[in-house]
């Protein structure tokens, strides 16, 4: 696999994204902007309604996509291929209640009307329930709060992977975008109970979320329980988590985190700093002693009866543990018109190496005709998936977010993620326009590139287009 691809990559990836944006631009409906209702909708939303930043958002939205799938992948799909078009009807739904005194109730959910050309319908895998949050909350004082129940807990400072983000696996469901800023907020929460104090100095955090279920197999797009509340996504071992954050000086307050989940323990930090008026550094880091990816995918498939115990010799690799690093360093430029870029560089030491890419392959190409052999190759990018961890050790993310762009209440956002490994790459733009107070409307179209054996060349979904409106009430 090529490992040159470097900075003309970066350079041509960057070119491609600016196409993208200005593509959406002109296919985005260009609508008059004099409403006077236009003028309380939150300027927080930008390329999905979900970015809203109201505690009581309701909306009805339908959203259309259809796919381009690729035909001569070099490794085989074990399974039918994904759907061709899918549409949603959703009733997305953000409350929060004061029943009394100092305390509150919040709810977030989705319930779906699934239908694609991979779904019978009718069926009961057309209905589908996300029940995201469902949490009480007191403050008994002005600077702490207790909660209990399914909460949904983001960390970190970077914007395209978040290393210390450690409730993030197996919670995103149905994803109908890839932008991690959207997925950050419609994901599960996880069943725990936390406390959260303001002091002088800093702050401090902690938080338990305790084992209810056995882990499970990795559900495939179509086949979530409809109304279940899926614990055993979230809450299948037991996870501890403390965090503090410091008021060193104004410009720089670190934060420090602890996290024991299952065997494993992991530490990590947020780091941002000013760099001019205009212009923000960032890193975020975490640690701790775990296996590789390839490692971890296959135990996971064999404690779940997904994976039989000879895949273990599939893919040569370092079953033991050791402590590995994640990180995301990168910084953000905003200029006076509402612009924002990000430019991030990922490092995931557990991820593929070039040379387990090269080995990935080779295994389909030697043994790809052996019941089972393909099933197991793809079962790792799907654990990856699952897990929301880059499949690939060096990756860079480029994230343009534009507020009122070329006309007042026109949000749009382009981004890319690129294999520094092989050169490949997955790249989306979106808009979504304001149309008044009460309608939303938007879309977005994404690809991937890159040769047969490479990250983003060998997935089965080429290109995709997604139209959406949304009715908010």
């Amino acid at each position: 696999m090529p490992n040159d691809g470097g900075v003309s990559m970066a350079v041509r990836h960057i070119v491609f994204l600016l196409v993208l944006l200005v593509t959406v631009t002109f296919v985005t409906p260009t609508l008059a902007d004099d409403d006077p209702d236009l003028d309380r909708i939150p300027t927080e939303t930008t390329a999905a309604p979900t970015l809203m930043s109201s505690k009581n958002v309701n909306y009805l939205a339908d959203a259309f996509s259809a796919s381009g799938t690729r035909n001569n992948l070099l490794v085989k799909l074990p399974s039918r291929p994904p759907a061709s078009w899918g549409n949603w009807l959703f009733l997305d739904t953000r409350d929060e209640w004061r029943p009394v005194g100092d305390w509150r109730l919040n709810y977030s959910g989705r319930l779906n009307v699934r239908t694609a050309n991979t779904l019978p319908f009718p069926s009961h895998d057309n209905a589908l329930n996300e029940m995201r949050e469902l949490f009480a909350e007191w403050q008994p004082n002005e600077t702490t709060w207790i909660e209990a129940g399914r909460i949904n807990i983001r960390n970190g400072v970077a914007l395209g992977f978040n290393p210390t983000d450690f409730f993030r696996p197996r919670t995103v469901i149905d994803p109908l975008t890839a932008d991690p800023s959207v997925l950050r907020e419609d994901r599960l929460g996880t069943l725990m109970v936390s406390a959260q104090t303001l002091w002088r100095y800093g702050s401090a955090m902690v938080a338990y979320a305790p084992r209810v279920t056995l882990p499970t197999a990795i559900y495939q797009p179509g086949n979530e329980p409809g109304f279940d509340p899926v614990l055993d996504r979230t809450n299948a071992q037991d996870r501890f988590l403390a965090k503090t954050s410091l008021n060193v000086s104004d410009a720089f307050n670190p934060e420090l985190l602890f996290t024991h989940a299952g065997t494993r323990t992991a530490i990590g930090a947020n780091l941002t700093a000013p760099a001019g008026h205009a212009s923000v550094l960032y890193l975020e880091w975490a640690g701790g002693v775990r296996s590789n990816l390839i490692a971890d995918g296959f135990h996971y498939g064999r404690t779940t009866g997904t994976l039989p115990a000879s895949v273990t010799a599939l893919l040569p690799n370092d079953p033991g543990s050791r402590f590995m690093n994640d990180l995301s360093v990168g910084a953000s430029y905003a200029t006076e018109n509402r612009m924002t870029l990000n430019i991030e560089y990922h490092y995931h030491q557990a991820g593929f190496s070039s040379a387990d890419w090269r080995r990935w392959f080779a295994a389909s190409a030697h043994r790809g005709s052996i019941p089972g052999v393909n099933a197991a190759l793809w079962y790792l990018r799907s654990y990856a998936r699952d897990q929301q961890e880059p499949i690939g050790q060096h990756s860079a993310f480029l994230r343009l977010d534009w507020q009122d762009a070329f006309v007042r209440d026109l949000g749009l956002t382009a981004l890319a993620s690129i294999d520094l490994q092989d050169g490949s790459g997955f790249m989306q733009a979106s808009a979504a326009y304001h149309v008044s107070r009460a309608w939303t409307l938007g879309g977005l179209i994404g690809g991937s590139y890159g040769g047969r054996q490479s990250n983003y060349g060998s997935v089965p979904v080429a290109e995709t287009l997604l139209l959406r409106a949304a009715r908010y009430f």
